[in-house]
């Protein structure tokens, strides 16, 4: 019997953005204690590289050497406020868990036009990472 190739429609799963950074052992502490994020292990000596894990939710960080090179979207044009959305089941559950450990909200909670409530917050090397919740149910 011959074997059928997945249906190309339904065969992504996730996607994980990768951030370039000075400082991946900073910067991975920082998503931890102030993000909620988990990781298991450091790349390379020094470390050059994690995988940072929430839920379902992935993010990369990488040094490739050189420092100086992340830049976050917003620092390449105004109209790019974003790094990452990551749509989130209980934006209030959220928006409360990041205020109490300091993390720095630049925008929200605001319902927007398009039927998603949403905030913004800043990461420690200037990433922009909007989570939003459908609201339009």
């Amino acid at each position: 019997m011959a074997e059928t190739a997945p249906n190309p429609k339904n065969n992504l799963r996730a996607m994980a953005p990768c951030f370039l950074v000075d400082d991946v052992v900073k910067t991975a502490e920082y998503y931890r204690d102030v993000l909620g994020f988990h990781f298991h292990r450091y790349w390379g000596d020094p470390p050059c590289f994690v995988i940072l894990l929430r839920d379902s939710i992935e993010i990369s960080l990488s040094n490739p050497g050189s420092p100086g090179l992340g830049r976050p979207n917003h620092k390449a044009h105004a109209d790019a406020p974003w790094d990452a959305y990551v749509w989130v089941v209980d934006l209030a559950v959220l928006h409360e868990e990041l205020q109490s450990k300091g993390a720095k909200i630049i925008r929200g909670p605001e319902d927007k036009f398009y039927g998603n409530r949403e905030i913004e917050i800043e990461d420690c090397n200037g990433y922009v990472l909007c989570f939003g919740q459908d609201i339009s149910r």
